[in-house]
């Protein structure tokens, strides 16, 4: 009876994990490609080109302190989407893009972020004009803009739902996975009884956060992330200088990689454009309509503030830490191979460059980076909660909440890595779907502030902003 059972099982897993590959493949070949470049290209020139012109800008945007006493900072807000964004995907995730894809996927990469920093630009900026006031501060995102600025509240609670899907199931399961993934390469490792163990270990740390209320949330990312991110590029670039003669072999090969026709388009599922686009998607999260959720909490003076604050994130994200973890795989001499995809090819890599520091250093940084994606992903999931009941959860439904997104934490830390990876990619593909669309239509506002913002950076002094000064023909709680 019970090999019945688990024939049974095995074989519902192999027609779930078929049905989520096709799917997977259909989205991200034709669909999402397409919407994510001409979006980026689009906004990047109606911009005028605004994440390169006014980089100094970002700069002065994320040092700005709030007017409130208790208000969260734009720095604060950025380190909440960077927490998200910077997590295991910069390195599994980009570790993967190189086995499965090539170096090439590498240029892919670099390509959808920066394309896609324009998007990120506008879909925050949208959250700061369209958010409202909260009990414990102020609350945006797609679903707000969606539900103001289009007038349609289902597809606001459609997109909230996959929202949770996303960053409450999908994504952290996959970031307990790649973290107990990395202690595969140590002897204490058992492949039946350890995952199931930090899973648990690491579902009970994040459940004492999260009653702790997102206050908490918000503090210990702002603390973790910079030091995290610091420390990781440091190692990164110390094995890059250690091998710098590889440097300008890696970059023709990235280049001519990336461009190999016959290689691309003769298994283009498996590409390097298609999982360069992927994994850059999943780190960066540009136009997904993730970050807005955080950007709207920021006590700004202008709503662009916030926008060119989160092009910042994207540049952080992929252009320094996702680099980080190629070259310092690609330095090493380890050749990627299609069994070493996911963390065993950067303990390896870490192995032959710095010797036994290396694996451990890679799982000390896997712990910090699974940690803060977990927080910052459930930071997610409040927001969208409190979009979805127009309040706070009470007590019994929060305590409720935190205890099956603990679970949650638990069962991704044994399940299937394919499996895994294929369900976060769908769920995020369906944010971008409508989160896309919806800027495209509303972003006029959003370039209509951009234009107020340049005009008033040009007049000099305090830089403010009023829903009047672009015209808005909707209500807004703030900017009045």
């Amino acid at each position: 009876m019970l090999d019945t059972i688990r024939s049974f099982f095995g074989a519902f897993m192999i027609m779930i994990d078929t049905a989520v590959a096709n799917v997977n493949n259909a989205l991200y070949t034709y669909v999402l490609i397409i919407i994510l470049i001409l979006s980026g290209l689009y906004f990047t020139v109606r911009t005028r080109f605004a994440p390169f012109r006014l980089f100094r800008r970002q700069i002065q945007a994320v040092t700005e302190k709030p007017k409130g006493k208790d208000s969260v900072s734009s720095f604060q807000a950025l380190m909440v989407s960077t927490a998200s964004r910077v997590g295991t995907g910069n390195i599994i995730g980009v570790s993967t893009a190189i086995c499965l894809g090539g170096f090439g996927s590498i240029f892919w990469m670099w390509l959808i972020a920066l394309i896609g920093s324009a998007t990120a630009l506008i879909e925050s900026t949208l959250a700061q004009i369209y958010k409202r006031k909260g009990p414990d501060g102020w609350y945006g995102g797609p679903a707000y803009y969606i539900e103001t600025g289009c007038r349609s509240r289902g597809l606001a609670i459609v997109f909230s739902v996959f929202l949770i899907l996303t960053y409450g199931i999908g994504f952290n399961m996959l970031a307990s996975y790649n973290l107990q993934s990395t202690f595969s390469s140590y002897g204490f490792y058992n492949p039946e009884t350890t995952p199931w163990a930090i899973g648990l270990v690491l579902a009970l740390v994040v459940g004492y956060c999260l009653f702790g209320g997102g206050k908490r949330l918000v503090k210990v990312t702002s603390v973790l992330v910079p030091v995290m991110g610091l420390l990781y590029i440091a190692v990164a670039l110390f094995i890059v200088l250690l091998n710098i003669q590889t440097l300008p072999g890696l970059f023709a090969r990235i280049f001519s990689e990336a461009f190999d026709v016959k290689a691309i388009f003769g298994g283009f599922s498996g590409s390097c454009v298609m999982y360069g686009i992927k994994r850059g998607l999943f780190s960066n999260e540009a136009g997904v309509g993730s970050a807005p959720n955080a950007s709207a909490s920021a006590d700004v003076s202008h709503p662009v503030k916030q926008g060119l604050v989160q092009i910042l994130s994207v540049f952080l994200d992929t252009l320094l830490v996702c680099s980080a973890t190629a070259f310092m795989c690609m330095c090493s001499g380890v050749e990627p191979t299609e069994a070493l995809s996911g963390a065993p090819y950067v303990q390896a890599s870490m192995m032959k460059a710095l010797g036994q520091f290396g694996p451990a250093f890679i799982t000390v940084s896997m712990i910090l980076f699974a940690f803060t994606t977990l927080l910052g992903n459930l930071y997610y999931v409040d927001q969208s909660l409190f979009f979805m009941l127009g309040h706070k959860p009470g007590k019994r439904l929060q305590s409720l909440y935190y205890i099956l997104a603990s679970l949650v934490i638990f069962l991704g830390a044994g399940l299937s890595a394919d499996l895994l990876w294929g369900v976060a990619d769908i769920a995020m593909g369906a944010m971008t779907m409508i989160n896309i669309p919806v800027i495209l239509i509303l972003g006029k506002y959003a370039l209509r502030a951009l234009s107020d913002y340049d005009k008033k950076t040009k007049q000099g002094g305090d830089i403010y902003f009023k829903a009047e000064d672009i015209d808005l023909p909707h209500k807004v709680d703030c900017w009045k």
